[in-house]
């Protein structure tokens, strides 16, 4: 399978080129792009490695970022397509697909975020030297593997209470859970099942890559050079992290360092860590405004359409104008049994805790006062505020970072493993000749 595809691929490529004429029987093997690498059923070509080592310089540059040497940026971003290319075929091979209208709403919905039509994005991308369908490629790319990722990880990973108490007991005593590291890593990655002796050479490494660091070496050109890490040709940057999101290897390490600080190597099933503290800094309260709100719910179905449930609502509220009490008329008219009993009464609910249509209706209603009819996924409502508070939701928030925290945690200790795991089970040939 794998030959007849990299043959299949050579066949094409040499008919159009021969199509063109562009090239003669003598000479076609000169011209013939050259394969790096055999990936499963698929290969890497020369061209399409420069093309993405030109596109990585790119962004190293605008970081301003020093440039590593020609043989570590090819080593690097060869592995990265390879990984990627892995991932791309186990989505193809489990049914993970991308319509191309689904791919120009997610483009439409970023130009609109950047407040441009479609047609000045295109021109702004232009702007940059990118073309549109190279962008579509890599937005491509991106989705389907998030998609893989959250079908092969993200789905088997549960944050149960027990676990977030746990974490308050033991990692969030001081109550500092919602403060934030900005991370840099190293990985010096080992194969499972490695030798003593290839372990030791790995730890070596990492101990003489502290020491440097601890020098002054620079962090971000280290990691790009030397770094298997997948967040390698970003310097090893790990961006912001609520306090104590990060894997649990790292927790005890990183609640001691000080900005600046480089981590002795910390070791796991993928090998050694090296982390540095980049920045350090808290978060106060969090205050949010909740509502006590109620509301009386007209359920559409067979014999109720859109216009009976809103005429429905309509004569309610008159009633409430006539003088009829709210409660009264929830109790006898709403199709939410849970809070008909309580006279529509939904208590205190915060930004998070309602459907879009029905939160923007309720901020913009003043006080007692009743809504018109309006539309959810759940039917059509009557809404009436009762109060409105600026309240301290630290607590329940701070429940929820950590949640977040613990989930984040465990999918990027299981993605480490996934991938690592997934690259040295499956069949790569590298032509180290050809680099």
């Amino acid at each position: 399978m794998v030959y007849f595809n990299v043959l299949k691929k050579l066949v094409i490529y040499v008919v159009l080129l021969y199509g063109l004429g562009l090239v003669n029987h003598n000479a076609y093997a000169e011209v013939l792009d050259k394969i790096i690498a055999v990936v499963e059923d698929d290969v890497i070509l020369e061209g399409e490695l420069q093309r993405e080592i030109a596109a990585i310089v790119q962004r190293i540059q605008a970081s301003n970022t020093a440039m590593p040497p020609d043989y570590v940026l090819k080593k690097q971003v060869l592995e990265k397509m390879i990984i990627e290319r892995l991932q791309r075929q186990l989505a193809e091979r489990v049914g993970i697909k991308l319509s191309e209208e689904m791919l120009n709403n997610s483009a439409t919905d970023i130009a609109q975020r950047n407040n441009m039509t479609l047609e000045q994005f295109k021109q702004e991308l232009q702007n940059q030297g990118m073309s549109y369908q190279v962008f579509l490629d890599n937005m491509r790319n991106e989705i389907v593997i998030n998609q893989l990722r959250g079908k092969e990880i993200g789905d088997r990973i549960k944050v149960t209470d027990r676990e977030i108490e746990h974490f308050i007991e033991t990692e969030d005593k001081a109550g500092e859970g919602i403060g934030q590291y900005h991370l840099g890593h190293i990985l010096i990655a080992v194969k499972e099942g490695a030798s003593a002796a290839v372990i030791q050479k790995a730890k070596n490494k990492a101990d003489a890559l502290v020491k440097e660091l601890r020098s002054g070496q620079d962090f971000t050109k280290t990691a790009i050079s030397v770094s298997d890490d997948s967040n390698a040709l970003k310097g090893g940057d790990l961006g912001w992290r609520s306090k104590n999101d990060v894997p649990t290897l790292f927790v005890d390490v990183v609640s001691k360092m000080a900005e600046g600080d480089v981590s002795d190597p910390l070791r796991s099933p993928s090998g050694f860590h090296v982390i540095k503290m980049l920045e350090l800094k808290g978060v106060g309260k969090h205050m949010v405004i909740k509502s006590k709100v109620r509301h009386i719910l007209i359920k559409t179905n067979e014999l109720v359409d859109d216009a009976e449930a809103r005429k429905r609502l309509l004569a309610l509220k008159q009633r409430m104008a006539d003088g009829d009490d709210f409660a009264v008329l929830a109790r006898a008219h709403s199709d939410d049994k849970g809070s008909a009993l309580k006279g529509g009464l939904l208590d205190w609910v915060g930004p998070e805790d309602l459907v879009k249509p029905f939160q923007e209706a309720m901020d913009n209603l003043a006080i007692n006062e009743v809504s018109e009819p309006v539309q959810t996924q759940f039917g059509w409502h009557l809404i009436q505020v009762l109060e409105r508070e600026n309240k301290d939701n630290t607590s329940e928030f701070k429940k929820n970072q950590i949640k977040d925290i613990i989930r984040k945690r465990k999918i990027e200790e299981e993605t480490e493993l996934w991938l690592r795991r997934l690259r040295d089970e499956s069949s790569v040939e590298i032509y180290q000749d050809r680099l």
